[in-house]
């Protein structure tokens, strides 16, 4: 059997989605409401047909040609080898030298602008195909039926061309399918998302695919100067790490790393969630600074404190990272919560892993992540990929948690994703001989047995202490402890 061959789109992520790209010879839909991206995503198709040698014919319906080249000049595109065909009624309908100064669509035949379609294509004999827009068409159709049979009419003549054609079509929210959606070999949706704050989400979907396998569901991408950039939804099922020996991750304290019975685990996801101030992102970068001091790579992703303000305060504790990122041991990287999408910082992440051989991942916090997922039901379904796939291919994750409350019974998480983690250590304040102290406890440890006790986490004079289990205490956790006895503090 012949293997079929794949055209690439021109859009690396979207040519993983298709796994491997578009069959040639057929005619597939791309929709989308305005501003999705369809006239980029159908240039970037025939430019890169235009580098492989393949013609490619742009047939514009609607935008004039000076509009699509202002579009590519945006992008920095080159048309060489693609032509661009604007069709417009005036230029059908009117005998030489007449002008129309006013127009209806319903005055031209359709027949006459599928005809000068083909005519074209028989002129160019090109090898990949756009046609923007098939609204255009429907409305000259005037009923469901007669548009139904040129769209057959057009399918049939590019399948007999050894042609990829391209139809573009707006899709608006109440529109659930179109004729050509049937009709069509293979559907691409793109997809606006409004937020109430921050840029504007993009994502889309693979709908209809004859004859092949793609990878479903939504899909976040971005428009950027040279075109879109498609960031396929991650599965974790996919990336195979190899089966090495368990081995703990030393955090550079002894204290907490005996907490964990030796330290956390390559492989395994940290959650550390507490109240604001009480010393979780100082215990991540500690756990950074410590692995840089051994050669290994760590990425800090910080969504709620300046770069700045990260590098200061570990300088204060006496950890001064700037070598370390200039030597791109360790990654440090703020992140806007309103102009980032949940695709795009998983792809962040995957490609600093494969590329970059980080060992370490830091996301501090998740508040920050969960808010650039503001309108997102499936955080969770999400973060579990994640932290799965850095599992399987052996890097640890550190999640910091922003809980709600200082002291007591006040205390509350904004979601709750313990169960996602493979350990977890809780910080607390709690007040003791008239002062506000900090204390620490691992309650999970899902890789084997770890220390249950309580001790008092002091961070002062550029040290980072933990001392004794707090065994003459009684409630520390509630932020109210009551004494027993017999023990001094820090």
């Amino acid at each position: 059997m012949q293997e079929e061959i794949r055209l690439s789109t021109g859009i690396a992520g979207l040519d993983k989605i298709l796994h491997g790209g578009l069959a040639n010879g057929f005619l597939y839909l791309v929709e989308g409401s305005p501003g999705a991206g369809k006239t980029t995503l159908a240039l970037q198709f025939l430019m890169e047909g235009a580098k492989n040698g393949e013609p490619g014919l742009y047939i514009s319906l609607a935008e004039s040609e000076a509009e699509l080249r202002h579009v590519a000049a945006s992008h920095g595109f080159n048309f060489d080898n693609i032509t661009i065909c604007k069709i417009s009624p005036p230029e059908i309908a009117s005998v030489a030298g007449q002008t129309y100064t006013v127009f209806q669509p319903a005055e031209v035949e359709l027949a006459d602008v599928v005809e000068t379609i083909l005519g074209k294509v028989r002129e160019i004999n090109p090898k990949r195909v756009c046609i923007d827009s098939m609204s255009e068409l429907r409305m000259l159709a005037r009923d469901s039926l007669r548009y139904r049979r040129q769209v057959l009419a057009l399918k049939e003549f590019f399948e007999g061309r050894d042609c990829t054609t391209l139809l573009l079509d707006e899709r608006f929210r109440e529109q659930r399918e179109s004729q050509v959606q049937t009709i069509a070999h293979g559907v691409i949706s793109l997809e606006v998302l409004p937020r109430e704050y921050g840029v504007t989400r993009r994502r889309l979907e693979v709908t209809k695919v004859r004859a092949s396998s793609f990878r479903e569901g939504y899909h976040d991408y971005v428009i950027l100067k040279g075109g879109l950039r498609v960031f396929p939804r991650l599965v974790s099922g996919e990336h195979r790490g190899p089966d090495n020996p368990q081995e703990d991750l030393p955090s550079g304290i002894e204290e907490l790393d005996a907490i964990f019975n030796g330290g956390v685990q390559r492989g395994t996801s940290t959650l550390i969630a507490g109240p604001t101030g009480c010393g979780k992102s100082t215990l991540c970068c500690k756990w950074a600074y410590s692995a840089a001091l051994r050669g290994e790579r760590t990425a800090i992703f910080t969504f709620d404190e300046t770069k700045q303000s990260f590098l200061d305060r570990s300088r204060g504790l006496g950890m001064e990272l700037t070598p370390h990122l200039e030597s791109e041991a360790i990654h440090l990287e703020q992140l806007d919560p309103a102009e980032l999408s949940p695709g795009e910082f998983v792809e962040r992440i995957r490609e600093g892993v494969e590329q970059n051989r980080w060992t370490i991942v830091i996301i501090d916090s998740l508040n920050g992540l969960m808010n650039s997922m503001s309108e997102e039901r499936a955080i969770t379904v999400q973060l579990h990929e994640l932290l799965s796939y850095l599992n399987q291919v052996g890097v640890a994750s550190f999640l910091v948690l922003a809980q709600f409350g200082l002291l007591g019974q006040s205390m509350s998480s904004p979601a709750d994703v313990s169960y996602l983690a493979d350990n977890v250590l809780l910080l607390r304040y709690f007040e003791a001989q008239g002062e506000v102290r900090q204390a620490l406890s691992a309650v999970k440890r899902r890789s084997g047995p770890h220390e249950r006790s309580i001790r008092e986490l002091q961070i002062k004079d550029g040290k980072i202490c933990i001392g004794e289990p707090l065994r003459n205490f009684v409630g520390v956790l509630t932020g109210t402890p009551r004494y027993k006895g017999g023990q001094e503090l820090l």
